[in-house]
């Protein structure tokens, strides 16, 4: 599991708020980094990854939204759908199209997927 984490500290900022100054600090955060590999069970050579970044605040929350995107499995470009991960592929057969599907299905279907990709590491499917 590659977990990066970056600290921010703490800036005080003035504020004027009816002719006095108030000094308001902003929260400190982490930023979060997570990979995890999805692997077809019945042939591990078929994996597609994802990346999960997002902020956490002191106690351990969440901040805002996670970003949660794909690798493309030969270029290792950003992809936002999974099934982008192996378009434009041109050593494609039948077989080989049929297990990346049964494998994105099978991802899709994953009711907690953005906890899987913030937390996990590696996930047969």
């Amino acid at each position: 599991m590659k977990n990066i984490e970056t600290s921010v500290g703490v800036i005080p900022m003035q504020e004027q708020k009816a002719g006095r100054e108030e000094v308001v600090d902003e929260e400190e955060y982490n930023e979060m980094e997570n990979e995890v590999t999805f692997y077809l069970k019945e042939d591990t050579t078929f994996r597609i990854s994802a990346i999960g970044k997002w902020r956490e605040n002191s106690r351990g929350e969440i901040i805002g939204d996670a970003d949660i995107y794909f690798y493309h499995i030969t270029t290792g470009q950003r992809c936002e759908n999974m099934r982008d991960c192996f378009q434009g592929w041109s050593e494609q057969n039948e077989e080989d199209t049929e297990k990346w599907e049964t494998l994105c299905h099978r991802i899709e279907t994953c009711s907690n997927l953005e906890e899987i990709v913030l937390n996990g590491n590696t996930i047969d499917l």
